[in-house]
């Protein structure tokens, strides 16, 4: 009997390739099927996002007001806003999210969802910005 060699964890990926992941597809998916796609979404593609966020000089404050506004007006309405978030480039990619996330979000369950992945990306994104100033 041969003993079985330990699984070692697959490496970590850079942030260069989370801010390469294509997040409107992963809302689309993430937010239409519960699952891998859901996890995918809230782990990577909420790193991702906060890795362009951060990248983009957004404030974690910025996002988590943005998912109150999706939370107390919907996923479509914050799509509409004309900044979303502070910042022309930054506006600009979230509303694309936004969209995204706009096409497929059906009802409260679906701005819900949304507003949870925005409330996620600015969480990762504070504690980047803490981990960042703590070293």
């Amino acid at each position: 009997m041969s003993a079985q060699k330990p699984q070692t964890p697959p490496p970590g990926r850079t942030d260069d390739e989370l801010a390469r992941s294509d997040l409107p597809a992963m809302l689309r998916y993430g937010l239409s099927f519960p699952g891998p796609h859901r996890t995918a979404l809230f782990g990577d593609g909420a790193v991702g996002a906060a890795v362009l966020l951060d990248r983009a000089g957004v404030q974690p404050r910025a996002v988590a007001f943005l998912a109150k506004v999706v939370r107390s007006g919907g996923v479509r309405y914050a799509a509409a806003l004309p900044e979303p978030v502070p910042g022309e480039e930054a506006a600009d990619m979230v509303r694309s999210w936004l969209e995204s996330a706009a096409d497929v979000a059906s009802g409260l369950v679906g701005d819900e969802t949304a507003a949870r992945w925005l409330e996620a990306v600015a969480e990762v994104l504070a504690l980047r910005r803490s981990v960042r100033s703590a070293s």
